[in-house]
């Protein structure tokens, strides 16, 4: 204790600017604001505008639909506005034209172990308590890896396979998961199509997700839209097209909100909404999820650092470090808690620097490199405290503090009745899934010029090229073989060419993984979707490089036959297409799904015997049922012409065979992909296995 008061009072020395946390903390909510006509003066509490100061009630109805609550009055639009930093303009319909109820959440004891997360110890999050409340914004805060996410995905019932999870958690009052449609959840980095518009993006996401009729979609994603402010953006693309640039990273953490808001879920889980922002588009999100919690809807989200203008707008604060709560409550009552420990938050920084900068161990070292650096004031460092004995300080304080009082008996009041049950707002059929992934897909193909297109015109453009290297060849004996190579030559390095959709693939992947985590998508609704869709632009491709290089090589002038190339040829394209995709799924990057593929198709067939090679359908389809003459009185049939160079059937039937050879590839390899997709993309646990765990860990006590 002598060490933890000596630490303290050196904290107290180098915060001389700040005042004293009597006269700092005012009784009402803070928000650090200048008021008109003092701007030359510095920040401080007593600046603040004077907010009423209202209590917590909750009531929950027996019978209704929705718990009632009386929420801390936050800061209005029209009060922030009558500050010196104006708050972003917001149009009227921000708001959510139906109103949203709301779910309380309430974690008891909550731990969560992940083996080998930690150096030291494999528990991620130790004993934490808290709640939340419909209508209102809880974050959750602390330095990096002090166990946010991990927090935020237990509480939504998402965490890995290798997590496990000791504790209880209430929705409503009761211990039960979380349904299908009654929670969001919006990940730290999410893959969005940036060949659609926002307003596709979104009425897609609504058909996937929302069952019913797709007139009946419309209205909802109008509303997200609104709700997120996407008004103005609506209509542009979200990665942009040729010389047009798509949207900023602000409205693209809005898209990926709205993604989820079409469910009009009751609770809104979001893993770091302010990530890459600056502190505008940082403000404006804040605002705009402000109006969102306005309807009712309950929010609870990380962040590792914020503004002071953003502070002022939580409800409530989880403070974390290395697992461990050190505060959970009002965001004014923070302030107080580090005041009565002893660290006080100077004027002119911010809440959440303060916060991060007394429990985050990396400032230890950056005072131990400078602690004999001189700045223009003397000493480098005005704050000499240490972390470890301030995370301690803390700590301790908050567990025998009335604030951690007021939490239990919170939760106690909480838990005590039985909410309305949070019911599953049905899903889309599979069909209705597949043919939207198979539209969807169509049109993602016909606009990126990078998916089909590319290959389309490299393909013509090699055909063309060996087609006029190749023409005028003739039909006589000594063609056979400049014609064989032809056939092989084409086949080969058009098939090379389906490395070009890697790219492509890549990020259909990762699009499937990002809604596959929601329950959005499926495996083989994916595979089908994408499967459908890339059949018209394979055949595409198939029939006009086939017709060049039919007629430019002078090939047997016969309808039926020129059909089975183009099939044959088509068929070729599909399996190239599914190899790539498995490819993509086993390696999940660009550069060694490319090398890989590039010296799988080099290689292929060089290295085997003859005989082991399968029969090839196009050189029989070509001279099965021709003859050619051997001087002027005999001749010999195509079979024996190529007998010599290639293991071919006599039988003008097996083409087929080999042509149904190469389908079971296609669907071979479809097949594997689906594997890969089920067990090497990276899944989150399922609801039930959250609400499994946690019946079990009541069991055991």
């Amino acid at each position: 204790m002598e060490e933890i008061q000596s630490q303290s009072d050196n904290y107290r020395s180098s915060s001389s600017s700040a005042s004293s946390p009597a006269s700092r903390v005012p009784s009402s909510n803070f928000f650090y604001l200048r008021k008109p006509g003092s701007l030359r003066q510095p920040i401080s509490f007593e600046d603040s505008p004077e907010w009423e100061d209202t209590d917590i009630d909750v009531r929950v109805e027996e019978g209704g639909d929705s718990i009632h609550i009386a929420t801390p009055a936050s800061p209005s639009l029209s009060k922030l506005n009558s500050g010196s930093l104006p708050s972003p303009p917001l149009p009227e319909s921000a708001i959510f034209a139906r109103k949203i109820a709301g779910a309380s959440i309430v974690w008891k004891d909550l731990t969560v172990t992940i083996k080998g997360k930690r150096k030291y110890s494999d528990k991620v999050v130790k004993s934490s308590n808290g709640y939340t409340l419909p209508g209102t914004m809880t974050v959750i805060m602390g330095p990096a890896k002090s166990g946010k996410s991990t927090l935020l995905r237990a509480l939504a019932g998402r965490l890995h396979n290798s997590a496990k999870m000791y504790g209880e958690v209430f929705v409503n009052g009761t211990k039960r998961h979380l349904s299908y449609g009654s929670y969001g959840f919006v990940e730290r980095e999410t893959t969005l199509i940036g060949s659609l518009t926002v307003r596709e993006f979104l009425y897609y996401s609504a058909l996937l997700q929302l069952p019913g009729f797709f007139c009946q979609k419309k209205s909802v994603v109008e509303d997200s839209i609104h709700a997120m402010s996407l008004g103005d953006y609506a209509n542009k693309l979200i990665g942009g097209h040729c010389y047009m640039k798509g949207l900023p990273s602000g409205e693209r953490r809005r898209v990926s909100i709205a993604r989820e808001l079409v469910m009009r879920p009751h609770i809104l889980f979001i893993d770091e909404p302010l990530y890459h922002l600056d502190s505008v588009s940082a403000l404006l999100m804040m605002v705009t999820l402000k109006k969102l919690a306005s309807t009712g809807c309950t929010l609870i989200f990380t962040i590792y650092q914020s503004s002071t203008e953003v502070f002022g707008l939580f409800d409530r604060i989880c403070l974390l470090s290395n697992g461990n709560t050190l505060f959970f409550g009002e965001t004014l009552a923070c302030l107080q808690h580090f005041s009565n420990a002893g660290f006080p938050c100077p004027i002119m920084q911010s809440p959440s620097d303060h916060f991060l900068r007394a429990i985050n161990t990396d400032f230890d070292r950056i005072i131990a490199m400078c602690k004999n650096w001189q700045d223009d004031h003397g000493d480098f460092s005005s704050v000499n405290m240490d972390t470890a004995v301030a995370i301690r300080t803390l700590e301790a304080t908050y567990k025998s503090s009335v604030d951690a009082a007021a939490v239990e008996s919170m939760i106690i009041k909480l838990t005590d009745k039985e909410g309305p049950l949070l019911k599953s707002k049905g899903k889309a059929s599979s069909a209705t899934r597949i043919a939207v992934l198979t539209w969807r897909s169509l049109l993602i193909m016909s606009r990126e010029w990078k998916y089909f297109w590319l290959r389309l015109v490299l393909c013509m453009l090699f055909t063309l090229c060996v087609g006029t290297v190749f023409s005028g060849l003739g039909h006589s004996l000594s063609s056979v073989v400049t014609r064989v190579a032809a056939i092989f030559v084409f086949v080969s390095f058009t098939s090379l060419l389906s490395i070009a959709g890697v790219p492509a693939h890549l990020k259909e992947i990762k699009i499937y993984a990002c809604e596959e985590s929601n329950q959005h998508s499926g495996a083989l609704v994916f595979l089908l979707g994408q499967l459908l869709a890339s059949i018209p632009f394979l055949f595409l491709i198939s029939v006009s490089s086939s017709l060049i290089f039919y007629f430019l090589i002078g090939l047997r002038d016969e309808f039926s036959l020129l059909m089975y190339f183009v099939l044959n040829f088509f068929t070729c394209l599909l399996v190239n297409e599914g190899l790539t995709l498995v490819v993509a799924s086993i390696w999940q990057d660009a550069f060694w799904s490319i090398l890989t593929l590039v010296l799988m198709m080099l290689s292929a067939g060089y290295f085997r015997l003859r005989s082991a090679l399968p029969g090839p359908g196009l050189l029989e389809n070509e001279y099965i049922g021709t003859s050619f003459a051997v001087g002027q009185v005999r001749s010999i049939s195509g079979y024996q012409a190529l007998r010599s160079a290639y293991d071919i059937s006599p039988n003008s039937n097996s083409k087929w065979g080999n042509l149904l050879v190469l389908f079971l590839m296609a669907v071979g390899y479809r097949i594997l992909v689906f594997v890969l997709l089920r067990f090497r993309v990276r899944k989150n646990v399922s609801a039930c296995r959250f609400f499994q765990c946690n019946q079990n860990t009541n069991d055991a006590r």
